[in-house]
């Protein structure tokens, strides 16, 4: 989506025909807040994402892939970054993984 997350909430919000006061109960927030984050003023907390997710029935997941897509790239560009940092990112997203795996297996054997 070529929206920021805040355009992305404040359309799922329309979109719904809920009101900001009705979507910031469901969030745990006050409509003002809400309000500043629809308009890019604020930063949601990704705390709510699971709220957000049942509010409007979305997998986690995928709500997961806008919001923090939409952190990398506004750091990327605060920073001035090419894209190439994202390869980079996946790279070390892949070696973390690796070394958790080998962890687990390790604490695992030595559980026995």
């Amino acid at each position: 989506m070529k929206a920021t997350f805040g355009e992305y909430i404040k359309k799922l919000r329309t979109d719904n025909g809920l009101t900001l006061t009705q979507l910031a109960f469901q969030l745990d927030l006050d409509s003002a807040n809400l309000s500043k984050i629809e308009n890019g003023k604020r930063e949601f907390d990704e705390k709510r994402l699971s709220k957000l997710a049942v509010a409007f029935s979305l997998d986690l997941d995928k709500l997961k892939i806008e919001y923090f897509g939409d952190q990398f790239a506004k750091k990327m560009y605060e920073y001035n970054c090419p894209s190439e940092t994202l390869v980079v990112a996946e790279e070390k997203v892949n070696y973390l993984k690796t070394i958790n795996t080998k962890q687990g297996i390790i604490k695992f054997e030595n559980e026995k």
